[in-house]
């Protein structure tokens, strides 16, 4: 059936009252991390109250607010009413809690956007975890943000993990007792970018801290019982300091032992600062080989009981992950299993991988996908363009 057919049905069926819930709207920000793909989003603040980080791109131009405790309530209160009206046409259409079905018959429909869809998907995966925006609610005063998620526990009594971005500066100076209230009030994790533990990197890319920094606040935040996630960014250190980032970062998360480790490799595009860098001269671009050796070196160098994560379209080998020690050596056999195939075909599955055809090292094996590849890569020669520039730009639309 149709979808405006199907939603003349649900039109019919609305009551005034459903109709009100599913005009109601909360703030949304521009990013979460992967692994919150399905979390409801509250905005706690706006934007990042540092914003100098050479290699992002996101709040350039916009001014860091804190939001008030009030404004952050009432788009709770939003999202909670939003989640009843799709409850509601739900049941009452016979889709039983398969939401993000009805969700699908009012995506053209102008009144329901981002707000709606994004409730939709969050109860469509059991409405378990929220997720509070932007890049470091934990600059927040403590005791407003405690009630925050004291109340947005209150509200959505089913979720079972929320978490949240955070700067280790900012962890660094939050006291141990702050950390706990937090933990207590129903923070489940807190997201940190660390992408380096090498101080003269964290100088040039600007990031506003130290090693010491990272270490003092990703370890408080573990006394404090809150799960951590720490950010490494592979590649960031170009070809003038890749073996000092790999090495010291590696340094800086053993002392630190974080829960998880996620690998972000770096893309350089013109949004962002580092990019004139880049034109200039001053920062060189590291090949794909040369991070997967890099990130080679990083794993040789980890003495961590972590879970190491490659969940990013960036990382060309995203296979490389499990959980340390354990996992070490097969982390390591994947990168040296891609290093030592001919060049033609480490240039093959690194096309294939960014044109969206590979997600591991034995799709190689596939004759049609491989055919198709080493087709297009001689289709560009032929044409007098470079294979290495057209990957680039392949990357381009993973940002």
């Amino acid at each position: 059936m149709p979808i405006p057919l199907q939603y003349a049905k649900i039109r019919r069926m609305l009551s005034s009252t459903v109709t009100e819930k599913l005009s109601q709207t909360f703030e949304l920000g521009p990013i979460r991390p992967p692994s919150e793909a399905y979390s409801l989003l509250i905005r706690a603040t706006r934007n990042c109250p540092w914003n100098r980080c050479q290699f992002c791109p996101i709040y350039k131009g916009s001014k860091f607010e804190l939001r008030s405790v009030e404004e952050i309530i009432k788009d709770i209160e939003a999202a909670k009413a939003i989640s009843e009206g799709l409850k509601e046409i739900a049941w009452k259409t016979g889709h039983g809690n398969k939401v993000i079905e009805v969700a699908a018959m009012l995506s053209n429909q102008p009144q329901y956007g981002q707000c709606v869809h994004n409730v939709a998907r969050w109860l469509a995966t059991g409405g378990k975890s929220a997720f509070l925006q932007d890049s470091n609610t934990l600059i927040m005063r403590t005791p407003e943000l405690t009630q925050v998620i004291t109340f947005l526990r209150k509200t959505f009594p089913s979720l079972n993990r929320v978490t949240t971005y955070g700067r280790s500066h900012t962890a660094a100076r939050k006291s141990l007792v702050e950390l706990q209230e937090i933990k207590d009030a129903g923070l489940d994790r807190i997201h940190i970018g660390l992408e380096t533990g090498y101080d003269p990197l964290l100088v040039y890319i600007e990031k506003g801290c130290t090693a010491k920094n990272h270490i003092e606040g990703g370890t408080k935040v573990k006394e404090a019982g809150i799960s951590l996630c720490e950010y490494v960014m592979p590649g960031l250190g170009g070809k003038k300091m890749s073996q000092e980032h790999a090495r010291e970062t590696a340094r800086v998360l053993n002392e630190i032992d974080p829960d998880y480790i996620r690998l972000r490799s770096l893309h350089i595009t013109p949004a962002m600062p580092l990019w004139t860098r880049l034109q200039d001269g001053d920062f060189e671009l590291q090949t794909e080989d040369e991070v997967a050796k890099e990130i080679g070196v990083f794993i040789e160098n980890l003495q961590v009981t972590s879970h190491l994560k490659s969940d990013h379209t960036l990382n060309l080998l995203m296979e490389v992950k499990g959980k340390m020690p354990e996992d070490k050596e097969k982390c390591l056999d994947i990168i040296n299993k891609y290093l030592s195939l001919p060049d033609e075909e480490r240039l093959n599955f690194n096309f294939g991988s960014r044109a969206g055809l590979y997600n591991r090292l034995t799709d190689l094996s596939d004759s049609y996908k491989h055919d198709k590849i080493e087709q297009a890569i001689k289709h560009l020669r032929a044409q007098g363009s470079n294979v290495e520039e057209t990957i680039l730009r392949l990357k381009d639309n993973f940002i």
